[in-house]
């Protein structure tokens, strides 16, 4: 499949997204709080769960998962406070019309903030905890201390405190850290760890994510992505040969703007796409219950689309270009050739197929594209925290449209020697296909 294709693919899919615009239902909107508190505390949500370990719960998939749970929470506190505007995910109990939206707001996400880091596993040494939760602390005393200690703070606080309760609840015994989805096999197509400089196996630090109980969709197999191009067709050894040309660590017939562009998005989607939609929600005045409505669909898409990815990764067990580069003798495909010690320029600890980036910036570009349309005016920034980018190299850079950063993405992966292209546009599938239920069976306008 070649890249212009793929790209169209996930464009049509996109275009085919059901519209969520703000305005929600045809009749004018209510007069609303409006987004700072929500606007604030997805900043400090984020910020927060990228700092536990990544074998304790902050690895990616982990992480959107975590975010997600925080984002329900504070959804379902606003959306509980005064006219019914949209349906709410977890908790039907109402509270008063007057009732402090912005207490609602810092509650719900304190509560399972606090909760999601005093809680986390220490299965790597965890010597931040205490200052995460004495941070979120500070920063929920600061937020109570600016709204007016009143009944309706106190209605406030009740509905944060009832909407955190809800999900905390419902997210027992989920599968998280549940045990690894991974069963080794040696044949030729299936995935096996690289070695750490000691001789030590590389591996998954989340393994679990594939069996954790998806927040939208039926099951972690109802978006299953399409199987991994077979190992004797053409398609796959031009795939082999792409990868086995650009993607390589050195000798690569990459660009330098390639090089940078591969290494640029070496982090995590959760931290920009996120920021991106910040950056919307002001641009566009969006109310708190508008607001509050996009980050929930956004992030527990996002979580649904790495459950589901990581299920088809476990379950197809595609080897990784550095795999199947120095094992091609053993595919029974004459037009690939075997090169040992073949290495990538940057590498990841579980299998190909479907690229997990793809599948979670898939699901978040899907939704903001769904509330504000492809083509943004101005533009908006991202900003990447790689580790990978050389000292001095530009972090922060702007796109005019969700199409740009998905198109770019699916060559990145490969430029990087990651993934083979199939597996890139198969995740941005999956991530557009679980975004596009979410939008048709939660959250909706109530009288729609």
């Amino acid at each position: 499949m070649n890249t212009r294709r793929s790209i169209a693919i996930i464009a049509a899919a996109l275009i085919a997204s059901v519209s969520l615009g703000a305005a929600g239902a045809s009749a004018a909107p209510p007069i609303e709080a409006d987004a700072t508190a929500v606007v604030h505390w997805n900043e400090v949500a984020v910020n927060t769960l990228v700092a536990i370990p990544g074998p304790n719960g902050g690895a990616p998939p982990a992480y959107q998962i975590n975010v997600a749970m925080t984002q329900g929470a504070v959804y379902d506190a606003v959306t509980a406070i005064g006219p019914k505007q949209y349906q709410p995910y977890l908790l039907t109990q109402r509270f008063g019309a007057k009732a402090s939206t912005d207490a609602a707001v810092a509650t719900a996400a304190y509560d399972v903030l606090t909760n999601l880091v005093s809680t986390a596993p220490e299965r790597a040494p965890f010597p931040g905890r205490a200052g995460l939760l004495a941070s979120l602390d500070t920063q929920y005393a600061a937020s109570l201390d600016a709204i007016d200690d009143d009944s309706f703070k106190k209605q406030g606080i009740a509905a944060g405190h009832a909407a955190a309760d809800a999900m905390l609840h419902a997210r027992q015994n989920d599968g998280r850290f549940g045990p690894s989805q991974w069963v080794r096999d040696p044949r030729p197509g299936h995935w096996s760890p690289l070695l750490n400089a000691a001789g030590a196996e590389v591996l998954d630090p989340t393994p679990w994510v594939g069996g954790v109980e998806p927040f939208l969709v039926e099951s972690a197999e109802q978006f299953r992505s399409a199987p991994p191009l077979a190992l004797d067709s053409p398609e796959y050894a031009a795939e082999v040969n792409e990868v086995q040309a650009i993607g390589r660590a050195t000798g690569s017939t990459r660009t330098a703007d390639q090089t940078y562009i591969a290494q640029w998005w070496q982090w995590p989607p959760i931290l920009a796409w996120n920021e991106v939609a910040r950056q919307l929600i002001v641009a566009d005045d969006l109310g708190a219950a508008d607001a509050a409505r996009l980050l929930v669909l956004q992030n527990l898409s996002g979580a649904d689309a790495l459950i589901t990815c990581w299920a088809d990764k476990y379950y197809y067990d595609f080897w990784r270009p550095w795999n199947a580069i120095p094992r091609a003798g053993e595919d029974g495909n004459a037009a690939t050739i075997a090169e040992p010690g073949w290495t990538a320029l940057l590498t990841a600890p579980y299998p190909d197929h479907p690229s997990g980036h793809n599948c979670n910036d898939g699901a978040h570009a899907a939704v903001l594209r769904m509330f504000f349309g492809d083509v943004i005016a101005g533009g908006f920034q991202m900003t990447s925290t790689s580790a990978a980018l050389p000292a001095g190299a530009p972090t922060v850079r702007t796109f005019d449209t969700f199409s740009q950063p998905l198109s770019e993405l699916i060559d990145a992966r490969i430029w990087a020697g990651l993934h083979f292209r199939f597996a890139d546009v198969e995740g941005q599938r999956l991530g557009v296909n679980v975004a596009q239920y979410g939008a048709a069976h939660y959250f909706q306008a109530v009288g729609r």
